[in-house]
């Protein structure tokens, strides 16, 4: 406990809230809790400082050791720390465990509705790889429903609301579907008649700038960051910005970076790749190219004096791939993938030419004779590609028309003696 009392302080005001005298009995301050929580409950239209004081001084009253203190030395004390009271409960969770539901009927209790959450707001953001490169900034225009400031979401001008007679206050109807002799299926869905709320509001009372909705609609400017280095399918999240709702945790919006194909660059992770076609001269005697960044720097690519460059194969720029996200001063690579292109022909000088500078031929010498027992053969052209399609629609085509064999028909087997 404490080493000195604490100084005494009004002990009055709870039982003044619950109006009821210092000697009142559990059962009585129970039966003025509930006649005034439920006189005084927000979904009634009542004061929410109101509920909640009646709350707090029920849940101090109700428990005899901080009501023996409270009488002593009063709120202060309580405060203080004085009979192991930490912070106060909900004042929601104590009406429902009354009730165990709203007593009005309907949607449940308050305390249920406010710990619902809306719906996330999915938005697809196409960017380009220059943008996942240098960042951007794009500014999206939105339109969302926020709660109607006039009525504060209540959808009335005095505040009240009537239990919606086409679902009984469930917010759902249930339809029966017939499906055959003997069999029906019943589905549920939101009521049409009060669009899942449970409530209706009488015509007349209906609140002049929502029109009985609860919710306007808002046109809204939102300023999306893509940050260097952010990844095709990273999510940007605006907590709180998607449609709002009458007792209802509002949802987010959230942006899906869609990365658009790049006519030049490859993306991988922290890398990018480049292709690159060389002629042959080119692959032996040396190259120099100019290729355009994506942050529209002019990079000159060369080989080393006397390099080969040789069909397929990769060359690597350190620091000069994508920024890494969140640590935009570092990068990664850059990949150039080299193809070489050869002649399709060439005239018998210029073999010549390539023969007398060119490493010599592998010798494989043969007499005559050797090649005379040789069968000669033409190579042709072909596309590998298209030739596999084709011998793959054939064999399609066999199988079916084995398939279409008449049934009584049988196959000649030769008899194994």
């Amino acid at each position: 406990m404490f080493g000195r009392a604490p100084k005494k302080s009004d002990n009055t005001r709870y039982y003044e809230i619950l109006g009821v005298p210092k000697d009142a009995s559990p059962e009585d301050l129970k039966r003025a809790y509930k006649k005034a929580a439920i006189k005084n409950h927000p979904d009634k239209g009542g004061d929410p400082e109101k509920f909640k004081e009646l709350a707090h001084a029920y849940e101090v009253l109700s428990d005899p050791e901080k009501r023996e203190i409270y009488d002593q030395y009063g709120e202060d004390a309580l405060k203080e720390g004085m009979g192991g009271g930490g912070g106060m409960h909900d004042p929601f969770d104590i009406f429902q465990s009354f009730f165990g539901g709203s007593p009005f009927g309907g949607g449940g209790s308050s305390r249920g509705r406010r710990q619902r959450r809306g719906e996330d707001v999915v938005h697809p953001l196409k960017v380009s790889l220059e943008d996942l490169f240098t960042g951007t900034t794009k500014k999206l225009s939105l339109s969302r429903n926020v709660v109607c400031s006039k009525c504060t979401g209540k959808g009335s001008k005095s505040g009240a609301s009537m239990k919606c007679s086409g679902c009984q206050g469930t917010g759902m109807k249930v339809s029966i579907r017939h499906l055959g002799p003997s069999m029906i299926q019943q589905m549920q869905h939101p009521c049409n008649e009060c669009k899942g709320t449970g409530e209706t509001i009488n015509d007349k009372d209906r609140c002049p700038q929502c029109k009985g909705e609860k919710v306007v609609q808002e046109k809204k400017v939102l300023e999306v960051v893509v940050e260097k280095g952010m990844q095709h399918g990273q999510k940007i999240t605006f907590p709180g910005e998607a449609d709002e709702a009458p007792d209802t945790v509002t949802g987010d919006i959230v942006f899906v970076l869609q990365q658009k194909e790049h006519p030049k660059f490859k993306r991988k992770g922290e890398d990018l790749f480049y292709e690159h076609t060389l002629s042959l001269t080119e692959a032996l005697c040396g190259f120099r190219f100019v290729l355009t960044h994506l942050d529209g720097r002019q990079l000159l690519i060369k080989s080393n004096p006397g390099e080969v460059i040789k069909p397929d194969q990769f060359k690597a720029i350190d620091d000069e791939g994508m920024p890494i996200y969140q640590r935009p001063f570092m990068k990664g690579k850059m990949y150039i993938h080299f193809t070489v292109e050869f002649p399709d022909s060439l005239n018998p000088d210029q073999v010549k030419a390539l023969e007398a500078i060119l490493p010599p031929k592998p010798s494989m010498a043969l007499t005559d004779m050797e090649l005379d027992e040789c069968e000669e053969t033409t190579l042709h052209n072909v596309n590998i590609e298209e030739e596999m399609k084709r011998k793959q629609a054939q064999a399609h085509q066999e199988a079916y028309d084995e398939d279409d064999e008449p049934a009584g028909a049988q196959r000649v087997q030769c008899a194994q003696q």
